[in-house]
């Protein structure tokens, strides 16, 4: 039986689609690994409001599956929208890796510092954190977002620790930031196999039953709350409770709601969500 696997192009995408090829090679099955370029390939500058929605980095992986083309796509799950698409189901989750957000070029925020990110949630609680913070877009793969740190002098960058790690690039790691300090995005350090409705045998075999449970409640939560990548909203799940916030973009305040149940902990946040 041959799968074919479908997954960006980038390198950490491929080493990500490999450690999914990895769950599901057995005996009698071929994986044939597919790659796709997104939207958010083809256009490396643009900020994410410019050239779409939350899901720039999945939309031509779901309609490849859609059409036939493949037969499972990995995503990162903090990439997909918080709502499955029409047709297509989540199979798998593979087991979760560090969900943190990383800070590279230094081990502390001290004021006044450069500090590269394209993510509005990043944006807004690294500006709580410390208000005389210069944030600068930066986009790209995460070998290109390192070495233009260099190129453009950047203090630092703010990359999700797992796509370092699983690069081998932990070296380049100052600090990982707490998720109570910087609650990470829905689905971070998780892997999603998606596959067409009623077609989840071909990846239930790796799932991981508690990866699901907590990236599904953080899913539900945003899901809720109605953001996206163009807001800043966070939802993490650390096996105990869920934690969620909203904030401004400017960091000028944020809200965080903790609690066992994602509706409730949404429904605590929505009179922030248009202030």
């Amino acid at each position: 039986m041959l799968i074919r696997v479908g997954s960006r192009g980038s390198r950490l995408a491929l080493t990500q689609a490999e450690l999914a090829a990895a769950r599901l090679r057995g005996p009698g099955i071929e994986i044939a690994l597919v790659p796709i370029t997104t939207a958010g390939d083809r256009d490396r500058t643009s900020p994410f409001g410019e050239i779409g929605a939350r899901g720039v980095f999945v939309k031509e992986l779901e309609e490849a599956l859609l059409d036939g083309r493949i037969d499972v796509a990995v995503h990162s799950a903090k990439d997909m929208t918080s709502t499955d698409t029409d047709g297509l189901a989540v199979g798998a989750y593979l087991e979760r890796e560090d969900p943190r957000d990383a800070l590279c070029g230094t081990a502390t925020l001290r004021a006044g510092m450069r500090v590269g990110t394209a993510s509005v949630r990043r944006r807004a609680q690294l500006l709580a954190l410390e208000p005389t913070l210069s944030i600068e877009p930066m986009r790209g793969n995460i070998d290109t977002r390192l070495r233009k740190r260099g190129e453009r002098g950047l203090d630092a960058i703010v990359l999700a620790a797992c796509g370092l790690d699983r690069l081998n690039l932990g070296k380049e790691i100052g600090h990982r930031f707490d998720p109570d300090e910087m609650v990470p995005e829905a689905g971070q350090g998780a892997l999603a196999l998606q596959v067409r409705a009623g077609e989840e045998h071909l990846v239930g075999a790796g799932d991981h039953g508690e990866t699901r449970r907590r990236v599904e409640a953080e899913r539900t939560c945003v899901a809720v709350i109605g953001g996206g990548c163009l807001a800043p909203v966070a939802a993490h799940h650390n096996g105990e409770h869920l934690t969620a916030l909203v904030a401004a973009e400017d960091g000028s305040w944020i809200e965080r709601r903790s609690g066992d149940d994602p509706g409730e902990v949404a429904a605590a946040l929505m009179p922030f969500v248009s202030a």
